[in-house]
């Protein structure tokens, strides 16, 4: 009895270092998609942008600015080898609520940046190749913040009373080279 106990112990312990490694694994791909999306800015003429800080912080993942063109971008960055993507509704309104507070900038917009990678998740640690996909969904300030999803084939729904309803946002053409699909 004493060994099926500690075979169960071990196993728990396997479980949770394994799922600790697939979260860390899982904030990577979020700071290096974050990363990459400041140094496109970054290297675009009249564009600066920022990491704004760790998700514990009430901020957006990224902001982005070009004065000479009065516009300014809260971006929600969203990266992953599933199907879909999600964005939790808190993190669509903390975005909204900064873009609300640069009234200065004529152009004021909720980025949601989505990145699909070129490996999709087929089981646990197996993976299979696909097309790396990348898109930029505007958000409409009009409709009612709720959870969403995107999709691989970019398209954006959202999550009402446990069902999915497509919703037709702009994709954003951005000021640098991307892996958008035309």
């Amino acid at each position: 009895m004493q060994t099926k106990t500690m075979t169960i112990s071990k196993l728990a312990k396997k479980t949770k270092t394994n799922n600790q490694k697939a979260a860390k694994t899982r904030r990577q791909r979020g700071y290096q998609w974050e990363d990459t999306l400041v140094k496109r800015f970054n290297t675009t003429k009249n564009w600066k942008a920022f990491r704004l800080g760790s998700p514990s912080i009430a901020l957006p993942d990224v902001l982005a600015v070009n004065t000479d063109n009065s516009t300014i971008f809260t971006i929600e960055a969203k990266s992953g080898t599933s199907t879909s993507l999600p964005v939790p509704a808190d993190q669509i309104e903390r975005c909204l609520e900064w873009i609300k507070t640069f009234d200065i900038y004529q152009k004021r917009h909720v980025l949601l940046a989505f990145k699909f990678l070129s490996k999709k998740r087929i089981g646990i640690g197996q993976y299979e190749g696909r097309e790396l996909r990348e898109f930029y969904k505007i958000w409409d300030d009009t409709l009612e913040i709720t959870d969403c999803v995107c999709t691989y084939e970019g398209k954006f729904f959202a999550k009402i009373n446990g069902e999915r309803k497509e919703i037709p946002l702009k994709e954003c053409t951005m000021p640098f080279k991307t892996k958008q699909r035309k």
